[in-house]
């Protein structure tokens, strides 16, 4: 089975100097959810970044068989949603159903079935109903929600989600658990919560210094470093 997302040696520094990412090999295969583990600096959100060209660093990243480049952006970004851990960095249009039907809108569809689609997703997440409300009325957990619905719209074939439990009450994480094991797409999930990672991630990676320190099963990779996620890892950038 060729993997859905392929990454070799792949480096990168920050314009200080900084050296985030130092030589990652990584692969995702169509069908699983992978959760990336590590402290706060350890080089996971910069990783992430460059799954759909927003960083671009040294070595070869290849998604759906193309490897990222300027030229292949625009399909590349329709291949791998991914919702940013602050939800304001997506929420940018005067009403929530303007924001989840913002991407099909520039591919054409229609506004009517652009509509239909984004009140359908908006149900998806738990939100239906708020599609003319402005997006900073919502709270920061229905802002994330609101996120999820805009990218899950696109129907991406891989997800990344940031930390997506952040801001979530008890009931709107485990209404995210659930989400997250029914949709199809093969999955990234950046998490601080080892509850998350046992919950939706059949393997997991963890990252240490910019390196990827070990990876498995995901409870056995747990075991491995006896994590504890508040311990920081000083001098890195990026999650």
């Amino acid at each position: 089975m060729d993997p859905l997302i392929e990454v070799k040696d792949l480096r990168f520094r920050y314009p200080d100097g900084t050296s985030a990412l130092n030589g990652i090999d990584f692969r995702l295969y169509p069908g699983e959810t992978v959760a990336l583990l590590g402290a706060n600096g350890s080089g996971k959100t910069t990783f992430v970044l460059h799954l759909n060209g927003i960083l671009q660093g040294e070595g070869l990243v290849s998604v759906c068989g193309m490897q990222v480049s300027k030229e292949t952006l625009p399909d590349i970004r329709r291949k791998v949603g991914l919702v940013f851990q602050e939800a304001d960095e997506q929420l940018f249009m005067p009403t929530v159903l303007d924001d989840v039907t913002f991407g099909l809108l520039n591919l054409g569809v229609s506004p009517e079935e652009a509509a239909a689609q984004g009140r359908e997703a908006l149900a998806r997440v738990g939100m239906e109903g708020v599609g003319g409300k402005a997006p900073y009325h919502l709270s920061a957990g229905e802002k994330r929600r609101v996120a999820l619905a805009g990218v899950l719209v696109m129907r991406p074939e891989i997800l990344i989600l940031d930390e997506p439990t952040t801001y979530l009450d008890p009931p709107g994480q485990r209404n995210l658990l659930e989400l997250l094991r029914e949709l199809p797409q093969a999955k990234i999930v950046v998490t601080h919560s080892t509850t998350l990672a046992l919950a939706v991630a059949q393997r997991a990676v963890f990252f240490q210094k910019g390196k990827v320190a070990g990876e498995g099963v995901t409870e056995e990779i747990i075991q491995r470093f006896q994590w504890d996620p508040r311990q920081p890892c000083h001098g890195i950038h990026g999650g």
